[in-house]
């Protein structure tokens, strides 16, 4: 499936089906668009990691990890689990693993 052609046929409920998407698509891609984002998602498609595996992995500070783990919590795209004292982030849904795998083949793979 491809991207749909946009003309005077299209009915107004399709139309506003497409905005819709637009909209829930422009959240998603502004909710990857920062690097400590994207470098936690890259880090979270291989597997669930705790907090502190986090900030280890990106050389990262605790409030730093936190406030962006916030974000991708809050769009939906990371799933905490608490474990005691620790707090374990993974994927949601494979939305975002899609997304890495083609960001690392255009910008990643020729390196």
């Amino acid at each position: 499936m491809g991207i749909p052609i946009i003309d005077d046929r299209i009915c107004e409920e399709d139309l506003d089906k497409m905005m819709e998407n637009a909209t829930e698509a422009s959240n998603f891609l502004k909710a990857i668009s920062h690097e400590g984002r994207l470098m936690i998602l890259c880090h979270l498609a291989t597997g669930e990691k705790s907090v502190t595996e986090l900030e280890d992995l990106l050389s990262a500070r605790q409030a730093a990890v936190s406030q962006q783990l916030a974000r991708l919590r809050l769009e939906g795209l990371v799933t905490p689990r608490r474990d005691g004292k620790a707090i374990y982030y993974r994927l949601t849904d494979n939305r975002p693993r899609q997304i890495i795998d083609l960001v690392y083949d255009l910008f990643c793979a020729a390196d």
